[in-house]
Order: structure tokens, then sequence, then C-alpha cells
């Protein structure tokens, strides 16, 4: 006779039980939050200097880690500002930085969050006009106020990730 662990135990007691007695937890989208998610000003838009600087310091990051990317930087509105494509990077990861940068921008948070939404079973946010859920996009905060976005696109979403991060660090100190 084979003995079930616990946690077989106790899934097996769950699926067996009757819909009416498992307990319903409140669905994460009737949650309503006290303040306003992700309400961050917009600022100027990033100069093109400074969008050179985000772009050469994930450049810089990919180089030091052998990966070929990507790297977009869009403004405040998500218009293109700054862009760089490493010798032998990905051709379809062109657009996806552009569409990461611009995701950041425009819904004011990391595509990292819509991924996960994704992942969890939200897939009403396919259905948002201009989303992708990659990670690799982050916007670009100053004093608190979004003054644009970075997206890198040519690896694995983490290295993506890691990439425009340490662009972003240029300016989210």
């Amino acid at each position: 006779m084979k003995i079930l662990s616990l946690p077989v135990l106790f899934l097996a007691l769950c699926t067996a039980l009757p819909a009416s007695a498992q307990p319903s937890p409140t669905p994460a989208l009737d949650v309503v939050p006290d303040k306003m998610p992700f309400d961050i000003p917009y600022g100027p838009p990033i100069s093109l200097d400074r969008a050179q600087a985000v772009v050469a310091a994930a450049v810089a990051e990919a180089k030091n880690k052998g990966w070929k990317m990507n790297v977009t930087v869009v403004d405040s509105g998500g218009n293109l500002v700054a862009f760089a494509r490493m010798d032998n990077a990905q051709l379809a990861s062109i657009a996806i930085s552009e569409h990461k940068a611009r995701t950041a921008a425009t819904f004011r948070r990391d595509t990292k969050l819509f991924e996960n939404g994704m992942q969890s079973g939200l897939v009403y946010q396919l259905s948002l006009d201009g989303v992708i859920g990659s990670r690799g996009g982050i916007p670009l905060i100053e004093d608190g106020k979004l003054i644009g976005a970075i997206g890198t696109s040519g690896g694995a979403g983490s290295q993506d990730e890691i990439c425009s991060r340490a662009g972003a660090a240029v300016i989210n100190k």
C-alpha cells in the first residue's frame, strides 16, 4: 500500500469536495485598492543624451555577459528617443524591444507585471491595446516622475530584464 504525502492528501480531499463546500476566495479583480495603482505622474521627456546613456549602460551589461541585445528608450509619451542593435542581435527583437519600452511608459509599470498576470490567468490583459506580457520593459523615473522607459529584447526574458535594469539604473536611483 502506498502512503500519500500530506499535501497530496489535502489536494485530493479539496478536489473531492463539492464546489459549494470549497472556500471561495475574493477574486483579485474585485479588490478595490485604497490608492490608484501605478499613479506615477508624467514628467518632461527624457533627453537624447540621457537616453543614449541608458542605452549604453544596457549594452555594456549585455557585452559583459556575452549577450546580443536590441535596446530601445522611449520618452514619457512612448515615442522613440534612442535605439541600439548589437551586432547579430535577433532581428525580430527590434520591434519587441520597442514594444516593451512603449508598454512600460504608457502603462507606467514594468512589463514583467503583465507577464506575471498572464501566467496567473489574467488573460484579459491580452485585450489591452499595446500590452506585451514579457519582461524587459522598465519605466524610467526621475524625481518621482516618469520621463521614459527602456525595453530590451534578444535573449531569454530574464536576460532582457537584467540588461534593462542596468540601463534603468542610470535614471532610477
